[in-house]
C-alpha cells in the first residue's frame, strides 16, 4: 500500500507525543513492507523567518495555497492509495484536505487534540477544565484570548474552524480519534458517525525492565498547570506530612512553563528529585526502576502516551480518574486510579504505594501483560490498515454533502475489535 503522511511538526524545545506517534506508525507500515511518503511542515522553521514571513503565519493557518499546490505536485509523483493527514497547525491548514479532494485520494485524518473546537488545544483555561467551545462555536475562546493569551493570536484559529468545518465534514473518509473519551468531547464537530473510529496509539518498547525496583515514584511529562503539576506538588507535601518517615522517593523528569517553580520545590525537599529532560532510554530505565508512574493530568487528554509506556516498563500508572485514563488502566488490576485534581486523594495513592509495593510489583507485570495484549504495533497496525482499505473501497472525493449521507459498502466496513484486540472500542 503507498500511504502519504501529512504532518506538521511541533517545536522540537516541546517534545510532541503526536511527533513520536507519527514517527512510530511511519515506521510501522515501511516495517510491514508499505509504502511510505511524508509530507511534513516544520514549526521549528519560524524562528529563521523574516518578520514579514512571520506576520503572515496567521493567514496560513486560516489558508495556506502554497501547501496544496505543493501537495499536490507531491501526489502526483507519488500517487498514494491514502492521504492519512495528522496536524495541520499552524503552516499547513485545511488545504491539504482541499488537495486530497481534488487529486482524488481518500484521506484519513487522525484527530490528536482539540484544537477543531479549542484554539487552545485542550479544553483548559485559568487552571481548569473548560468545555465553553464543545459546541463548535468558539466565541468563548475569542472572549477569552485561549491562544497564548491573546485574543489576536485566537481570532484566526477560530476563523479557521468556522469557515473550514464543512471540509473536514465533508472531505474525510475516515476519522481516526485516539480515545473514546476524546471522541465524545468532540461530537460538536458533527462529523458523520459511519466513517469515525477510535483507535488506541500503540507504543513501541523492548522487553520490560527487570531489574530490582527501588521505594521510587516518577512522574514524566510537561511541567505545567495543564499535566497538574502543581496537584503532584501539594500531595507530595501531604504524604510526607502524614508520613515522615517514608522511603519513598520522587522523581520528577520534564520542563516546562513551571519548570523553575518545581525545581526550587525539590531543592527543598531531599525526597525528590528533579531530573529536567532526558532521552526516552533513560526515562525508560528509570521508570524500570520505580513502583509507579504517576500521572497528574488537570487538562482533557486524549490518550495518555505515558501510562501506557509505563505499562510497557512493567510498572503501575497512577493516573487521575477522569479522560482516557479509565480506558487504559483497570484500577487495581494494572494501575490505579485516583479522583482528579484531588490532592488528598493523591496523596492516599502515594502511601498505598508506599505501604504495598509488593502490589505495585504485581500491578506493574500485569500492566506489562495489559500493554502486550492491547498496545503493540502488530494488531494495532492491522486495524489501521483495516481503516484504510474501508476508505478506498468508500472513498469521500467529491465533497458534496451526499457523498456522507450514503452508507459505506457493508462489504468493506470494518468489522468490531475483539476484547484481545489493541483498541476494543470501534465505532461505527
Amino acid at each position: 500500500m503507498r500511504v502519504m503522511v501529512v504532518h506538521n511538526r511541533y517545536r522540537s524545545a516541546a517534545p510532541s507525543g503526536e511527533n513520536i506517534v507519527v514517527d512510530q506508525e511511519a515506521a510501522a507500515l515501511r516495517a510491514a513492507g508499505h509504502q511510505v511518503e511524508l509530507f511534513e511542515r516544520h514549526s521549528d522553521d519560524i524562528a529563521d523567518w523574516s518578520l514579514a514571513r512571520k506576520a503572515g503565519v496567521p493567514a496560513t493557518t486560516v489558508w495556506n495555497g502554497g501547501v496544496k499546490r505543493d501537495l499536490l505536485s507531491r501526489i502526483e509523483a507519488a500517487r498514494p492509495d491514502v492521504l492519512h493527514v495528522h496536524n495541520t497547525f499552524p503552516l499547513l491548514s485545511s488545504s491539504v484536505l482541499h488537495a486530497g479532494r481534488e487529486a482524488r485520494v481518500p484521506v484519513v485524518a487522525t484527530i490528536h487534540n482539540y484544537r477543531l473546537l479549542c484554539p487552545g488545544g485542550g479544553f483548559f483555561r485559568d487552571g481548569e477544565p473548560c468545555h465553553d467551545c464543545a459546541d463548535g462555536h468558539g466565541t468563548a475562546a475569542l472572549r477569552h484570548g485561549c491562544y497564548r493569551g491573546s485574543r489576536l493570536a485566537t481570532a484566526p484559529i477560530v476563523v479557521a474552524n468556522i469557515v473550514h468545518r464543512p471540509a473536514w465534514q465533508r472531505l474525510v473518509s475516515a476519522y481516526i480519534f485516539i480515545s473514546q473519551s476524546q471522541k465524545d468531547l468532540m461530537s460538536g464537530l458533527g462529523l458523520p458517525a459511519e466513517r469515525t473510529f477510535v483507535k488506541h496509539n500503540f507504543v513501541e518498547a523492548g522487553d520490560a525492565h527487570p531489574g530490582t525496583r527501588e521505594h521510587l515514584v516518577t512522574y514524566v511529562g510537561r511541567l505545567d498547570a495543564a499535566k497538574g503539576i502543581a496537584v503532584l506538588m501539594q500531595a507530595w507535601d501531604t504524604f510526607r506530612a502524614a508520613n515522615p518517615h517514608s522511603r519513598l522517593r520522587l522523581a520528577v523528569v520534564g520542563d516546562g512553563p513551571m519548570g523553575d517553580e518545581v525545581r526550587t520545590w525539590g531543592a527543598g525537599h531531599p525526597s525528590v528529585e528533579v531530573c529536567g529532560l532526558a532521552p526516552r532510554d533513560q526515562v525508560g530505565a528509570l521508570l524500570g526502576r520505580s513502583l509507579a508512574c504517576v500521572l497528574t493530568s488537570k487538562s482533557e487528554e486524549t490518550f495518555g502516551l505515558v501510562a501506557v509506556e509505563a505499562m510497557a516498563a512493567g510498572v503501575a500508572a497512577v493516573a487521575p480518574r477522569t479522560g482516557p485514563f479509565p480506558e487504559l488502566i483497570s484500577h487495581g488490576t494494572d494501575g490505579l486510579l485516583f479522583e482528579a485534581g484531588q490532592v488528598g486523594s493523591l496523596a492516599a495513592a502515594l502511601a498505598e504505594v508506599d505501604r504495598e509495593p509488593g502490589r505495585f510489583v504485581a500491578m506493574g507485570r500485569q500492566g506489562r501483560t495489559t500493554y502486550e495484549r492491547r498496545f503493540r504495533a502488530g494488531d494495532n497496525l492491522e486495524r489501521l490498515l483495516q481503516i484504510y482499505r474501508f476508505v478506498m473501497a468508500n472513498p469521500v472525493t467529491s465533497g458534496d454533502p451526499s457523498d456522507h449521507t450514503q452508507s459505506p459498502d457493508p462489504a468493506t466496513a470494518i468489522p468490531t475489535a475483539s476484547p484481545s484486540a489493541p483498541q476494543p472500542r470501534t465505532t461505527p
